[in-house]
């Protein structure tokens, strides 16, 4: 592994403060019933922004969902009266186009806070079903300056404008997606997702300034079962362990392990592959982060 790239210098006594913007999920655990318990366990003030309210996810056959866009700006106006600081903006699901301008807002108003961008458009080449062209296209306008962006290979295609090719990538196409994220402008990323077939899952972390000596691919064993939300769990435990003060490529290892680890607990869930990532045995993994 290269020189790992540490991108928050944490003070051991003092406890960061993040905005998760995200929707909110009342059954099936993703976005913000993930984001919540996992950066808090890794020791962070987590400051929830719902960017939608569901009664349960989108794998579910019936679902209700309500766009939350017309409230968030009086909503952020009352965090700036109370002069809420914040020390990372970490973005997921969207309910509209128009709320990357929300997050935007946000990058303008806390210009020193960390910009954490999981770009949660779809998976397995197709986008999820309250996503529209129009917001996939506006959500391209996160990459450009993201401390870290972190797409699955459906989302890597989408941004870049390429078709979908599938999960079994070589490393020329690695090196190509991620050179392509990068040029959007982003200063690093971890590509998630790749699997070539042979019981291992790879993940793939690149930094701008590192040229072909910054890219560091890390290997996990592949379990034989797909759980629903395992993208949010991941993303919001890199971030937690980011904010914790470990390297970037570090903190994609940590998530890696601890998601694998949760859907070793999740099979044994009633209804598994639907309800979610169940990662609350595991949470104790994030907490050492800050305890060490």
């Amino acid at each position: 592994m290269t020189d790992d790239t540490v991108l928050y210098e944490r003070d051991p006594k003092y406890i960061p403060r993040v905005a998760a913007v995200h929707d909110m999920c009342g059954y099936g655990k993703c976005s913000l019933t993930a984001a919540i318990p996992i950066l808090s366990a890794a020791g962070c003030d987590v400051c929830p922004v719902p960017t939608a309210l569901f009664s349960a996810h989108t794998k579910y056959k019936v679902f209700t969902f309500h766009d939350t866009t017309d409230i968030l700006d009086g909503y952020l106006d009352a965090w700036r009266k109370e002069n809420v600081d914040l020390d990372g903006v970490y973005s997921g699901f969207l309910g509209s186009a128009d709320q990357v301008k929300i997050i935007q807002r946000l990058y303008r108003e806390y210009p020193k806070a960390l910009r954490l961008v999981d770009p949660v458009m779809g998976d397995g080449g197709a986008m999820y079903p309250t996503y529209t062209r129009a917001l996939c296209d506006a959500m391209g306008a996160l990459a450009d300056g993201a401390d870290v962006l972190m797409p699955n290979l459906t989302e890597a295609s989408i941004l870049t404008g390429r078709e979908y090719p599938g999960q079994n990538i070589d490393d020329a196409t690695v090196e190509s997606l991620l050179d392509a994220l990068l040029a959007l402008g982003a200063k690093s990323v971890v590509l998630k997702g790749i699997d070539r077939g042979d019981g291992k899952r790879r993940n793939y972390v690149a930094t701008a300034e590192g040229g072909a000596k910054g890219r560091v691919e890390l290997v996990h064993d592949k379990l034989p079962y797909m759980i629903h939300g395992t993208g949010d769990a991941f993303a919001s435990a890199l971030c937690g362990a980011v904010l914790a003060g470990r390297g970037l490529a570090e903190s994609a290892r940590i998530a890696g392990e601890f998601v694998r680890h949760a859907m070793e607990h999740t099979r044994y869930q009633p209804r598994f592959e639907e309800r979610g990532v169940s990662f609350e045995l595991d949470l104790g993994e994030l907490t050492t982060l800050v305890r060490e």
